[in-house]
């Protein structure tokens, strides 16, 4: 078993849990990422309950440093995603 849960396997697991065929099962998983993924492009925050926070945030520009040679480098304005586990997710990790 690999370590990485991937599309294929979310559909599967919706398939032997709901019950729908396996290509209803792909097309679900499919529209629920494509929903979140236009979420972050309009910067909107995506929270699923007892699962945690999804976030875009704006990093302006600033001056980084290249570790091996010390060489300053300009690091461009971006937009970043990140992940906030809810306090139950973070419990049942730490188990």
């Amino acid at each position: 078993m690999s370590n990485t849960l991937t599309r294929s396997d979310l559909a599967q697991a919706v398939h032997l849990e709901v019950g729908l065929s396996r290509n209803e099962s792909s097309q679900l998983v499919e529209d629920v990422l494509e929903k979140m993924t236009d979420c972050f492009v309009k910067g909107e925050n995506v929270k699923l309950s007892s699962f945690g926070t999804f976030s875009v945030r704006s990093k302006s520009e600033r001056i980084g440093r290249n570790p091996k040679t010390g060489i300053e480098a300009r690091i461009t304005p971006r937009r970043v995603l990140s992940f906030h586990p809810s306090i139950s997710l973070r419990q049942r990790v730490n188990k």
